[in-house]
């Protein structure tokens, strides 16, 4: 391989380098930029609704158990081991009009439309008898709109050829994806006041919730469809015809940072067994959920300052390096929250330890955003090192296989998340008019507690430690990078030399 790099390199002439070659060189237009971000803002939005509050209205409004929940993620993990294969060969071997990734903004979003809405809708013409079986198919449904509709996240890749604009686009992605959580945000204040001042029900306000981020995706998705263009050279009929699906599936497999990049995605899905009972602790430890939207308000700080500077960290110290010190900070400082406490000062949720809650929870959280930088400038060094090594960017393949591998380890987790549940012996009390309110038993509550810290305490630990395995840095990342800058240039020069015999 490596003396085929060098032939490579050997054939491009200084005076041939082309358009491609030129780093320095802007590809993405002020339109482009926005419509990529606002995708990014409206998947951020949506998604952060579903993970926080999907298992949480499931559980409380619908009837389904904890143990139905994890039949229902269990089942969808199982389709997935067969769609998301099939819907990533079909990605990389999509040829169109409008190109190989944008068809994919439009075609699934009728089904995960459709289904996402469908969670928070309580289904009461179906017997309570099966509404296990209810959730377990739009589930499967929306997973299947899902595994097509993702190869969005690929476009990153393919929509500039220069580094140095993708990681800055990278950058303004995630410093606009903070704003991604102020809508969510607003739910527990809504649920919690709303029903009073205008006698809305809380399950319609979750519906309501769910139409509404629903409607800003699409929107950004057909936006982003129009205005989006795909520039890095792609393998022709007659590349992907010498590269069987055999061998691609054999390149994607023996794919070393790829599988250290599923390891760590895998430790950082455990943070979602927290994440997913979260509103639990602040609904029954502090008593309100509104508690959590006033910490959010202080713990998301940093967040607007640490993310801008990511680029620079990354740059001095290594994309890896800065996953690694990440990772091994943030489960260090939940494992202290747990060890003191939410009540340090004693008595009940008091002003004083509410106060140590959030600076513990803005501290735990600084890393976060260091790690979402981190994170799609680590997935591009994935697909950059397949195509170094196979000659073809396979990344709906590898898109694929590391969706499948985050739907698996979710469904592992939400089963977790329900199955803890059922281990500290939680059941939801409701008022006469329907409406939650906190629990009052010290161990259901200590339990909660266990699971709010020690969840993401794991999750950052696993993370920064397998991060130690990915090899493709320093020394060895730069010579990569220039040769497949060569390859990229010499297929470049080929593509322009047939168009002129044409």
């Amino acid at each position: 391989m490596q003396e085929n790099n060098n032939s490579v390199l050997n054939t491009i002439e200084p005076t041939q380098t082309p358009l491609l070659d030129k780093q320095n060189r802007r590809f993405l237009t002020p339109k482009e930029i926005a419509a990529y971000v606002l995708t990014s803002y409206g998947t951020k939005n949506l998604n952060s609704y579903v993970d926080t509050w999907k298992q949480y209205f499931l559980l409380n409004y619908t009837g389904i158990s904890g143990a139905g929940i994890a039949t229902m993620n269990a089942v969808t993990s199982i389709w997935d081991a067969l769609d998301d294969p099939l819907s990533g060969i079909i990605i990389d071997r999509c040829r169109t009009r409008w190109g190989r990734l944008r068809p994919f903004l439009i075609l699934p979003m009728p089904i995960w439309a459709i289904c996402t809405m469908l969670f928070f809708l309580v289904p009461y013409a179906i017997p309570m008898q099966y509404r296990t079986i209810y959730a377990v198919a739009i589930s499967v449904l929306n997973s299947i709109g899902w595994s097509y509709y993702n190869a969005w996240t690929i476009l990153l890749y393919n929509i500039t050829p220069n580094l140095n604009e993708r990681n800055n686009l990278i950058t303004i992605q995630k410093f606009v994806d903070l704003f991604g959580v102020w809508i969510p945000s607003m739910v527990p204040i809504t649920v919690d006041f709303l029903p009073g001042l205008t006698g809305w029900s809380q399950e319609g306000i979750y519906g309501g919730f769910a139409f509404f981020f629903v409607g800003i995706l699409v929107l950004c998705s057909i936006f982003a469809f129009k205005n989006i263009k795909e520039r890095v050279p792609i393998a022709s009929k007659e590349d992907m015809e010498n590269v069987s699906i055999l061998k691609s599936i054999k390149y994607t497999l023996s794919n070393r940072p790829l599988f250290v990049k599923i390891l760590s995605t895998f430790f950082s899905s455990v943070k979602g067994i927290g994440g997913a009972n979260e509103s639990l602790f602040w609904a029954n430890n502090t008593g309100r959920l509104t508690n959590g939207t006033i910490c959010g308000l202080f713990t998301g700080i940093p967040n607007y300052i640490i993310t801008p500077l990511a680029p620079k960290l990354i740059k001095r110290f290594g994309v890896r390096t800065c996953a690694i010190c990440a990772g091994l900070f943030g489960g260090t400082a939940y494992t202290t929250l747990y060890l003191i406490g939410y009540k340090p000062f004693g008595g009940g949720f008091t002003i004083p330890n509410f106060a140590f809650v959030i600076v513990m929870l803005t501290i735990c959280g600084l890393p976060n955003c260091l790690m979402g930088v981190c994170d799609p400038v680590i997935q591009g060094d994935v697909y950059d090192y397949l195509e170094w090594k196979s000659g073809v960017r396979n990344e709906g393949l590898v898109n694929a296989v590391s969706g499948y591998v985050t739907k698996l380890s979710g469904t592992l987790i939400g089963a977790l998340s329900g199955l803890v549940l059922e281990f500290i012996h939680y059941e939801p009390i409701k008022d006469i008019a329907g409406n939650l309110v906190p629990q009052t038993d010290p161990s259901v509550l200590q339990g909660i507690w266990a699971i709010f810290c020690l969840a993401p305490a794991i999750a950052r630990f696993g993370y920064g430690f397998s991060m130690i395995f990915f090899n493709v840095h320093g020394k060895f990342r730069n010579n990569m990078l220039e040769e497949l800058n060569a390859k990229r240039s010499a297929k470049t020069l080929e593509i322009a030399a047939k168009s002129e015999n044409n």
